[in-house]
């Protein structure tokens, strides 16, 4: 089931560090709609998935998300790497270096850890789909407030693409939802 390419879904090449944009950018790894709390939500739910065809979706967004997580990461290492004193400092990433020094930990921008509150696992084909749906948005919308305060180039170019896949899953679930309550009469099955 499980291969890994050892590359990133799509390059991260950051050329000027930011550790203001690191603080802020690290919300997609350890924040409420980020990429953590992504993977482990779909690849939990698809344990109780009664549906082959959809515990294989969950499973294919589950694992890219694992990836998008990576992307993330390096990211915020990329802006954070090799900072003076002085750098971190001014940029107000010293509260953050003295717990992790520049270790990526999951950890919303707002300074609360990444929680598994955070994931929607109920068991229930419709209610956890729809879940699905809202978290995609969620984080499509988190992608689009990154964009609105990063300007560089560097780091919107694979945003962009994050964002775009944002998209594509939730495109995916709501296809899933339809072709099961379609198939059902409009309800999913009841299963015990």
């Amino acid at each position: 089931m499980w291969q890994y390419e050892k590359k990133l879904q799509y390059p991260v090449k950051i050329t000027n560090p930011n550790p203001k944009y690191a603080q802020i950018l690290i919300s997609q790894f350890g924040g409420p709609d980020g990429e953590l709390a992504a993977s482990m939500r779909y690849l939990s739910q698809r344990y109780s998935m009664p549906y082959d065809e959809l515990k294989g979706i969950l499973t294919d967004i589950g694992t890219e998300e694992l990836a998008h997580m990576e992307m993330i990461c390096a990211m915020v290492h990329q802006l954070t790497r090799n900072l003076s004193k002085d750098e971190i400092v001014r940029s107000g990433f010293d509260k953050y270096f003295v717990d992790h020094t520049a270790a990526v930990y999951p950890i919303a921008a707002s300074g609360l850890p990444w929680r598994a509150e955070y994931i929607g696992v109920k068991g229930d084909v419709i209610t956890d789909l729809h879940e699905d749906m809202g978290a995609e948005q969620k984080a499509r919308t988190t992608y689009d407030n990154l964009l609105r305060l990063i300007d560089d180039p560097d780091i919107r170019d694979p945003l962009k693409f994050l964002r775009q896949r944002e998209i594509v899953h939730y495109q995916r679930f709501g296809e899933a939802q339809q072709t099961r309550c379609n198939d059902n009469g409009g309800a999913a099955d009841k299963t015990a």
